[in-house]
C-alpha cells in the first residue's frame, strides 16, 4: 500500500521534468520557424518584392517596420496577459493569427493591404519571439533557467541559417508571393499545432514563481522598478544596441548586393551570421559566470559596435566577409542570451514577464525603425558602407550608457555565486541528460 502510495506520488515529479523537456522542445522548433517565416525571409525577398511590385525598396522596408512597431508596441499588454493565462493560450492565439497574416502579405494586391498585413504579422510577433517564450523558460526552470535559455538559443539561432537560403530557393522556385503562401502552409503545420498542444507544464500568476528570492520578491513593486534609474539606463543601453544590430541583420543583403554580390551569397552571409548566433549562445554561460551583469552588457555591446563597423569596412574577399558575417553573428548571440537575463539577474524572476515585457518595448521599436532607418540612410550617407559606419557609432552609444548607469542592487560587484545547478557545467539542461 505505501509502495503504491509512493510511486503516486512519485508520477507527478516524474512528469514535471518529461512537460519542461517536451514544452522546452516545441519552443525551439515554434521559436526558430517564427523567426524564419516572419523575420528572416524579408530581407531575402524584399528585392524582390520591390522590383515586382514598383514598390521603392524604402517604402517595402517600412511595411516590414511597421511590423515591428506593433510587435513592440504590443509586448506590454502581451507580457500582462502571459503572466494571467499562462503561455499556451498567449502563443496559440498568436500562432493562429500568424497564419493569415502571412498569407495576406503573400496575396496583397495593393500597398496598403501590403502594409495591414504585416501590421497583423506584427501583433502575431509579439507571442512568437523571443519574449514571450524567455518568460515561460524563466518560470518554469527558475534557477535552472539559464541553461534551458541557451538551448532555446542554441537551436534558433539557427533560424537565419534555414531559412535565409531555403526561402531564397523558394523564391526562385515560385516568386515572392508563392514562397511567403508556401511559408505561411509552414506556420499552420508546425507552429500552430505545436503551441496549441506541447506547453503543458503548470503555470501560476505572478507571485508563485520559483527561485530564489530576489530584490522583485523581496516587496520593490513593479512600478518602481520601472521608473528607478537602472532599469531606464538598462533599456537605453539595450535599445541602441538592439538597433544597430538588427539594422544589421536586414541590411546585410542590400550592403553585398551593392558590393557586386548576388543575393544568393547574399543569403549565404546572412546564414553564416545564423551560425554564428549558434556559437555566442555557447559562449554566454561562461561569460556569466565570470562577470557581473553591468560589465558583460558592456562588453557585448561594445563588441556589437566593433563587428558592426567591420562589415562597412571589410568588402571583400568574399570568404573574409563571411569571416565578419560570423564574427557578428557570434555578438548577436550573445546579446539574445544577454537580453533574456538581463532582468532575472537584476530583478528576479517574480514580475519578469511584465517587467520584461517593459523593457523589450523600445528594443522592439528600435528593431522596428532600424530596417527603414539604414535604407533611408543609404542615399543621403552615400551608401550603405557608409550606413554600416553610422550603426557601429550608436551601438558605441549604448556601451556607453551600460557603463555610465547604475547597475541596480543586484548587478553591483563581483558576479554572484553560481546558480543552483551551474550553467558551465554543460549547456544542456540536467533534466536532458
Amino acid at each position: 500500500m505505501s509502495r503504491r502510495a509512493g510511486a503516486a506520488a512519485a508520477t507527478p515529479r516524474a512528469a514535471a521534468p518529461l512537460r519542461n523537456r517536451v514544452a522546452l522542445a516545441a519552443l525551439c522548433t515554434t521559436v526558430t520557424t517564427g523567426y524564419g517565416v516572419l523575420f528572416y525571409a524579408f530581407p531575402v525577398l524584399a528585392p524582390a518584392i520591390a522590383a515586382d511590385t514598383g514598390w521603392s525598396p524604402t517604402t517595402v522596408t517600412a511595411a516590414f517596420s511597421l511590423s515591428q512597431v506593433v510587435a513592440g508596441l504590443s509586448g506590454i499588454p502581451v507580457g500582462r496577459w502571459l503572466e494571467r493565462a499562462g503561455p499556451r493560450v498567449v502563443m496559440t492565439a498568436a500562432a493562429a493569427l500568424a497564419v493569415p497574416a502571412t498569407a495576406a502579405i503573400a496575396a496583397a494586391p495593393a500597398l496598403w493591404a501590403f502594409f495591414l498585413a504585416w501590421a497583423a504579422a506584427g501583433a502575431a510577433m509579439a507571442g512568437l519571439f523571443y519574449p514571450p517564450a524567455f518568460a515561460a523558460i524563466t518560470r518554469w526552470y527558475g534557477p535552472r533557467r539559464v541553461p534551458a535559455l541557451t538551448a532555446l538559443t542554441l537551436v534558433a539561432g539557427l533560424s537565419s541559417t534555414v531559412f535565409a537560403p531555403a526561402t531564397a530557393a523558394l523564391e526562385h522556385a515560385f516568386g515572392w508571393r508563392g514562397a511567403y503562401l508556401a511559408l505561411a502552409a509552414v506556420l499552420a503545420l508546425v507552429v500552430l499545432p505545436l503551441h496549441a498542444f506541447a506547453p503543458t507544464p503548470p503555470w501560476r500568476p505572478a507571485g508563485g514563481a520559483t527561485g530564489p528570492p530576489r530584490p522583485a520578491e523581496e516587496g520593490e513593486g513593479r512600478g518602481a522598478i520601472m521608473g528607478g534609474r537602472p532599469f531606464l539606463a538598462l533599456s537605453a543601453a539595450l535599445t541602441l544596441g538592439a538597433f544597430g544590430v538588427y539594422a544589421v541583420v536586414v541590411n546585410l543583403v542590400p550592403l553585398l548586393e551593392e558590393r557586386g554580390y548576388g543575393t544568393a551569397a547574399a543569403a549565404w552571409a546572412l546564414g553564416v551570421g545564423g551560425l554564428g548566433q549558434v556559437l555566442g549562445r555557447l559562449a554566454y554561460a561562461p561569460l556569466e559566470h565570470r562577470t557581473s551583469p553591468v560589465v558583460r552588457t558592456v562588453a557585448v555591446l561594445a563588441a556589437c559596435a566593433a563587428t558592426t563597423g567591420l562589415l562597412g569596412l571589410v568588402a571583400g574577399p568574399f570568404a573574409l566577409v563571411l569571416v565578419v558575417a560570423l564574427a557578428a553573428g557570434t555578438v548577436r548571440g550573445v546579446l539574445t542570451l544577454l537580453q533574456a537575463t538581463a532582468v532575472s539577474d537584476r530583478w528576479g524572476t517574480e514580475r519578469y514577464a511584465a517587467l520584461n515585457g517593459v523593457l523589450h518595448t523600445p528594443i522592439m521599436l528600435a528593431v522596428a525603425l532600424a530596417p527603414w532607418a539604414g535604407a533611408a540612410l543609404a542615399v543621403p550617407l552615400g551608401g550603405y558602407p557608409a550606413v554600416f559606419s553610422a550603426l557601429a557609432a550608436i551601438g558605441a552609444l549604448g556601451a556607453l550608457a551600460a557603463a555610465t548607469g547604475p547597475g541596480g542592487r543586484a548587478a553591483r560587484g563581483r558576479p554572484g555565486p553560481p546558480s543552483p545547478v551551474s550553467p558551465t557545467a554543460s549547456s544542456v539542461p540536467e533534466e536532458f541528460r
